[in-house]
């Protein structure tokens, strides 16, 4: 039996920066960020921290990220802030974009530091879900931001935090936008309710035109002075 999140609208959309890509080898986590939903909408719960890899920070990397060796050095260790980190993700299921980059140091870190791994389907991939909504088109986090219309102002460079808050934001668009905030993602799905009102009985007999004979005649030596190619001579009524 699948185990049930205790609160059903939570989710957490979260981020990593890291001092390179392989999970399992000399690599190590350097920031993670999480930001709280509740229904798709950021609560303004979150859950920051740096880390320090034990290793030098590649140089490709701090350009990316502007995190230097000497920024992480002495910052806690990834499983001195571990159970800090899962007990803020709970149960919720975890937005990430490319989520397979993301899982994979995640539970790399947790097995070092002697925890159980995160199961792969609590793990929601933005990435998938643009190229399915969106197939050819660029995918990227920025590309969506932009496609969205979400400001990027923010981001002169690679932050967890950052781009976890953008992400918030791309994510409700991926999931029906502004009308699942406003609770319309629905609409039109159900039947509407009968609210009891009967619609107004038709007049027997329409009511008389209220143009005066003076505002007749005035209109009729305005439509002939358009001349004889006016549209109006097709359609005047009076």
């Amino acid at each position: 039996m699948t185990r049930r999140a205790k609160n059903p609208g939570r989710e957490i959309v979260f981020d990593t920066e890291t001092t390179g890509f392989d999970a399992k080898g000399e690599d190590r986590i350097t920031e993670i960020g999480c930001i709280e939903l509740i229904d798709y909408l950021p609560t303004g719960k979150s859950f920051h921290r740096y880390c320090d890899p034990l290793r030098e920070v590649p140089e490709r990397v701090v350009e990316i990220t502007g995190l230097t060796t000497e920024f992480l050095s002495g910052k806690p260790l990834f499983k001195d802030v571990a159970q800090d980190f899962l007990d803020f993700i709970g149960e919720a299921p975890l937005i990430a974009h490319n989520s397979d980059f993301d899982r994979g140091f995640v539970n790399a870190e947790l097995g070092r530091a002697g925890f159980s791994q995160i199961p792969t389907p609590r793990f929601v991939d933005t990435l998938k879900m643009a190229r399915a909504k969106f197939p050819g088109s660029p995918a990227t986090l920025d590309a969506l931001c932009k496609r969205f219309d979400i400001s990027l102002a923010s981001r002169d460079k690679h932050g967890a935090i950052t781009d976890s808050i953008l992400l918030a934001e791309v994510y409700l668009e991926l999931s029906g936008g502004r009308a699942r905030r406003l609770g319309l993602d629905d609409f039109g799905s159900k039947p509407l309710q009968d609210t009891g009102r009967r619609a107004a009985p038709q007049r027997p007999a329409p009511l008389p035109l209220c143009v005066t004979h003076a505002e007749k005649t005035a209109h009729e030596a305005f439509i002939e002075s358009l001349g004889d190619s006016s549209i109006w001579r097709k359609f005047r009524r009076i």
